[in-house]
């Protein structure tokens, strides 16, 4: 117990990331990859909200990401605002073997910025890059959209494990660079030891969970 308060203690930052994109493009499975190496054949869709976190090092600073993973379905779309509230990165996920998960980016993008921080640090992901012989979508058409639109972007495999973690870190990365260039708003981040600088408090975020789920009930 002990060593666990010392390890928060450390913690410099929480940064909060939102993972969204459509319906069974591997999101939850990128999330479990990450958090905990670990891949789920058996994986359903998600229902409503939840979040995992992981601690990693950025720039020599302990930033313990708070990772946000939601239904894809249209009828969740009613927990958007809440959702996305705090949130300083976002992993914006399509299937390499679906073009219209593809095709849906673009409506995720102005989505997000429709509702996040005019600073949120997007991340375009591929995911399920392993299927070579089912692509659907090449790396081009994607590196052409993310350039166009200011996104960084990476081709993933929650399943081999290949590209999660430099995807993930490089998106904390930026989301440090950010947050360290321009005058910290109090709504975006939490410093644990000491003052609010911008995000969620862990011990917020489970309110904020039974508030999405409770609009997504609704919205059905």
């Amino acid at each position: 117990m002990n060593q666990e308060m010392s390890e928060e203690e450390k913690i410099a930052y929480v940064f909060k990331v939102v993972v969204i994109g459509d319906s069974a493009v591997g999101k939850t499975q990128l999330l479990s990859r990450f958090a905990k190496n670990e891949f789920c054949l058996d994986s359903k869709s998600t229902i409503g909200v939840e979040f995992q976190t992981r601690t990693v090092s950025i720039s020599s600073k302990l930033v313990k990401a708070q990772i946000w993973d939601t239904a894809g379905q249209e009828r969740y779309r009613a927990v958007t605002s809440a959702y996305y509230r705090g949130a300083l990165g976002a992993m914006l996920v399509y299937d390499v073997t679906k073009r219209q998960s593809f095709d849906h980016v673009a409506r995720w993008v102005d989505e997000l910025r429709a509702h996040a921080d005019a600073s949120i640090v997007i991340m375009l992901i591929g995911n399920k890059a392993d299927l070579l012989d089912s692509r659907a979508v090449p790396a081009e058409d994607a590196v052409e959209f993310a350039e166009t639109e200011n996104l960084f972007f990476f081709e993933t495999s929650a399943l081999s494990g290949e590209n999660v973690e430099p995807a993930f870190l490089k998106l904390l990365q930026e989301i440090y660079d950010v947050v360290s260039k321009k005058a910290l708003d109090s709504s975006n981040l939490v410093k644990p030891n000491g003052g609010l600088l911008s995000g969620l408090k862990i011990e917020a975020a489970q309110s904020e969970v039974s508030e999405m789920k409770n609009l997504s009930t609704c919205s059905c």
